[in-house]
């Protein structure tokens, strides 16, 4: 089982869209994605719940965790976006940077552009590695 490790600032926007598409295609038995800011908001913004509730996805009651040692030991990749030098350098970690505009405070429009953007990279990502949903 690999784990794929989204993470951006607040785990408010990006990285808690990125981790919910990654879940919805990924082959369960293969792989799956958790998310994680280097400082976490109180909650998931509520533009982003608005538009992955669109989509068929709940993160209404998500809470946006800490990006710490313990959480990233188990992944395989670490995706970052947004985060900078803040987002950790894992030892033996494949590492990727998604360049990804911030959800927070964007009209719907906008946000739904950056979900699309994401989905079209998860698919990416998961068909390279053969770990799309059968």
């Amino acid at each position: 089982m690999k784990t794929v490790l989204f993470a951006c600032v607040h785990n408010a926007g990006r990285s808690q869209m990125a981790a919910a598409s990654f879940n919805a295609f990924a082959d369960p038995s293969k792989a799956r994605a958790i998310s994680a800011g280097t400082q976490p908001a109180a909650r998931v913004h509520p533009e982003v719940i608005q538009v992955m509730n669109e989509a068929g996805v709940a993160l209404e009651n998500l809470v946006p965790k800490r990006l710490t040692d313990e959480l990233a030991a188990d992944a395989t990749i670490l995706v970052t976006m947004g985060c900078g030098e803040a987002c950790p350098v894992l030892s033996g970690v494949e590492r990727d940077d998604w360049p990804l505009d911030d959800p927070k405070g964007q009209p719907l429009e906008r946000v739904r552009e950056i979900r699309a953007e994401i989905e079209r990279r998860v698919r990416t990502l998961l068909a390279e590695r053969g770990w799309l949903r059968p």
